[in-house]
């Protein structure tokens, strides 16, 4: 599909996607190729209830302490985060088993080995939970547009937790924009945003134990949830090895610098030369 370009993050100067050709250890041709063509697909049950459940309750006193957090905060918000909204959870595998060990699974292993290359690192994760009857959406934005890192194309892996639906804050996507980089975003009281209301958006509900992959190029949002249940979601992210995260201030200049995502702990290798680490 085409799509119309958005006006460009300062910094993408140039780019070009690169599609897909295989061999493949877990994604299948048409799941690459609505990857390259519209930036996402969706992994249907891939994850069993009791890996799930288990990841739920991992996260659980990670959430717990997020949620204390923001109690003592002014309005109950920091940042993008509120007691009325969301709340995330950042770097669960750093102090979970059962977190890293998903991270480092074969199956998030085989993804990053086809949709990343040959030598792959976690790069983030953290867990997202809508809270009930919540005040405020997140924003169209492009992952790379909050940390701009390069090579500009990056993995990111949406697990449900519980069904995402278009009522409790599941996610929505823009297909084909992945294609021209990283756009231009403006920082707002609640987070970055790349568009407005776009034309060609596509929600994407999803059950418990399936996940939406997607590019760090692809812009998406979440809506209210407007429910008075959690929805929960772990977010993984994975880059190719020597991937550098650019410091500065886009609208001032070039950037001044650059930092390597290889931190041992939490940007552990997950794939080495085309073999699961």
């Amino acid at each position: 599909m085409t799509a119309t370009p958005l006006p460009r993050h300062p910094w993408n100067t140039e780019f070009t996607w690169t599609d897909h050709a295989g061999p493949f250890l877990r994604v299948t041709p048409a799941q690459a190729r609505a990857y390259d063509e519209q930036g996402f697909f969706v992994l249907e049950d891939a994850i069993d209830a009791r890996t799930i459940a288990a990841l739920t309750d991992a996260i659980e006193p990670f959430d717990r302490k997020v949620m204390d957090f923001l109690a003592t905060r002014p309005d109950g918000r920091f940042s993008i985060a509120g007691t009325d909204t969301v709340s995330i959870a950042l770097h669960p595998s750093v102090r979970s088993d059962v977190c890293r060990a998903f991270c480092a699974s074969e199956l998030m292993a085989d993804l990053g080995h086809d949709l990343i290359g040959p030598d792959v690192r976690l790069y983030w994760d953290q867990a997202v939970y809508k809270r009930p009857q919540g005040v405020e959406p997140v924003l169209w934005h492009q992952d790379n547009g909050y940390t701009y890192i390069e090579p500009q194309a990056y993995l990111t892996v949406w697990v449900a937790l519980t069904d995402a639906t278009t009522d409790n804050g599941g996610i929505s996507v823009l297909p084909g924009i992945h294609r021209h980089g990283t756009a231009a975003h403006r920082n707002t009281p609640i987070g970055f945003e790349c568009c407005v209301d776009p034309p060609g958006a596509v929600a994407v509900p999803v059950r418990a134990g399936s996940a939406v992959v997607f590019s760090s190029l692809t812009p998406h949002a979440t809506g209210r949830n407007l429910t008075d249940d959690i929805r929960r979601a772990y977010i993984v992210q994975y880059a190719p090895d020597g991937a550098e995260c650019l410091r500065g201030d886009p609208d001032a200049g070039a950037a001044v610098g650059r930092d390597r995502q290889n931190d041992a702990l939490r940007q552990f290798s997950v794939v080495i030369d085309g073999a699961r680490a």
